[in-house]
C-alpha cells in the first residue's frame, strides 16, 4: 500500500516536470541548430548545396515549423516567442517578426544557429543583456499536441468502458486500444512486474503511448522530430530514472553494496554495480535519441541524393530520383515499424529495470524470508 501511494506520488510529481520541461527543450540543442537561414548563407556564400546544413534543419528543433522555400519566399508557420530578461523583463510576439534571422525585433534577433540573443539599435549583440529563451519551438507545440491527443483518446475510451463496461463490445478507438493496452498489461507488466504490475501499469501506459504518438507525428513531412531530441528523452530517461529508484527495497542495496562474491572482488562488482544504476537510464535515453535520429538521417540523405546527382548534371538528377524516392519510401515504412518498436522496447526496459529493483525481496518472500 505504502508502495502504490509512493508512486502514484512520482507520476504526479514526474510528470509535473515533464510539463514544466516542456518550454526548455529548446535550450539542449542551442549550440547544435543550424536554421534555413544558415544553409541558406552559406549557400549564397559558397555557391554549392549544403546537404549537411538541410539534414540538421531537418532533425533540429526551431521556431517555426518550415515547410518549404520556394523563389526565395519562405512557407513555415511561426510560433510565439517568448522571452525572459532579467534588464528587460518578459516580452512576447510573433516568430514571423524575425524573418528568419533576417531581422531584429524588439531589441532581439534570432541567429544563424537559431538562438535568441539581444541586440543594441544598430544590431549588433548587446552582451550586457541577458536573455532567456521560453519560446514555444516546434518540439514544445508537438509534444504538447501529442499530449493532447493521448488525453482525448484514453479520456474517450475510458468513458466508454464507464457507460458499457463488459456488456457491449468494444467500437472505434477502444477496439483499437484494447488489444494494444492487453499486450502491454501482459507482455510487459505481468511478464516483468509480477504481481506488482498493476501499480506500475498507468506509468508504462503513458510512456508507450506518448512515445508512440510522438513517433508517428515525427513521421508527418515538416513535423517535428521530438523524439530525436535528446532534451526530449533525458526527461523520460529521468523520470523513469527515479521510478526505478523508488522501486528499490533493502535487498537491492545490499546486492550493491554487498555483493555475494569473494572480499578482493567485492570493491570491482560494488563499482560497477554503482555505475549500473546509472547506466540503465542511460541505456534508455540514448536507444531512443539514437534511432529515431538516423532513421530521419537516412530519410533525409535520401532525399538529398536527387539534389547532389542534380549537382553533376540534370540527367542523373533525373535518374536517381525514382531510386531514391523508391528507397524513401521503403525506409519510411521501415519507420513506422521502428516507432512501434522502440515505443515499446522503452516501455520494456523501464519494466525490467523497476522489476530488477525488488525481485530480490520477492525471491526471499517466496522463500519464506531465506530460512529454507
Amino acid at each position: 500500500m505504502i508502495l502504490k501511494t509512493n508512486f502514484k506520488s512520482l507520476l504526479v510529481a514526474a510528470f509535473s516536470l515533464f510539463i514544466v520541461t516542456f518550454s526548455n527543450t529548446c535550450f539542449a540543442q542551442e549550440n547544435n541548430q543550424n536554421t534555413t537561414t544558415e544553409a541558406k548563407k552559406a549557400e549564397e556564400k559558397s555557391g554549392d548545396f549544403k546537404p549537411g546544413d538541410v539534414i540538421m534543419e531537418h532533425i533540429m528543433d526551431n521556431h517555426d515549423f518550415h515547410f518549404a522555400e520556394i523563389g526565395g519566399k519562405h512557407i513555415a508557420a511561426p510560433l510565439p516567442v517568448i522571452i525572459y530578461s532579467p534588464q528587460r523583463g518578459f516580452t512576447a510576439f510573433s516568430s514571423a517578426n524575425f524573418n528568419h534571422g533576417e531581422t531584429a525585433y524588439q531589441g532581439y534577433k534570432l541567429t544563424e544557429k537559431d538562438v535568441i540573443v539581444a541586440v543594441k539599435e544598430d544590431g549588433s549583440l548587446d552582451e550586457s543583456v541577458k536573455a532567456y529563451d521560453f519560446s514555444m519551438t516546434r518540439n514544445v507545440v508537438q509534444m504538447l499536441l501529442a499530449l493532447a491527443i493521448l488525453v482525448i483518446l484514453v479520456v474517450g475510451v475510458a468513458n466508454k468502458y464507464k457507460r458499457n463496461g463488459a456488456n457491449v463490445a468494444p467500437s472505434g478507438f477502444q477496439n483499437a486500444l484494447e488489444p494494444v493496452i492487453t499486450f502491454i498489461r501482459d507482455e510487459v507488466g505481468v511478464s516483468n512486474l509480477g504481481r506488482k504490475h498493476e501499480n506500475y501499469m498507468p506509468y508504462l501506459l503513458t510512456v508507450f503511448f506518448f512515445i508512440l504518438i510522438c513517433n508517428l507525428f515525427g513521421l508527418v513531412p515538416g513535423s517535428a522530430n521530438v523524439t530525436g531530441n535528446i532534451a526530449f528523452t533525458v526527461v523520460l530517461g529521468v523520470i523513469s530514472f527515479f521510478a526505478i529508484l523508488l522501486s528499490t527495497d533493502r535487498h537491492f542495496w545490499a546486492h550493491i553494496f554487498n555483493p555475494p562474491v569473494p572480499g578482493f572482488v567485492k570493491p570491482i562488482l560494488i563499482m560497477v554495480e554503482f555505475l549500473g544504476i546509472f547506466t540503465k537510464p542511460f541505456a534508455l535515453i540514448i536507444r531512443l535519441f539514437a534511432n529515431m535520429v538516423a532513421g530521419h538521417m537516412i530519410i533525409t540523405c535520401l532525399v538529398m541524393m536527387i539534389f547532389i546527382f542534380s549537382k553533376l548534371s540534370l540527367g542523373a538528377g533525373l535518374g536517381f530520383a525514382p531510386i531514391s524516392l523508391g528507397f524513401t519510401i521503403f525506409i519510411y515504412f521501415i519507420e513506422i515499424l521502428v516507432a512501434f518498436i522502440q515505443a515499446f522496447i522503452f516501455t520494456n526496459l523501464t519494466a525490467v529495470f523497476i522489476g530488477q529493483a525488488f525481485e530480490g525481496g520477492e525471491l526471499e518472500e517466496l522463500h519464506g524470508g531465506g530460512h529454507h
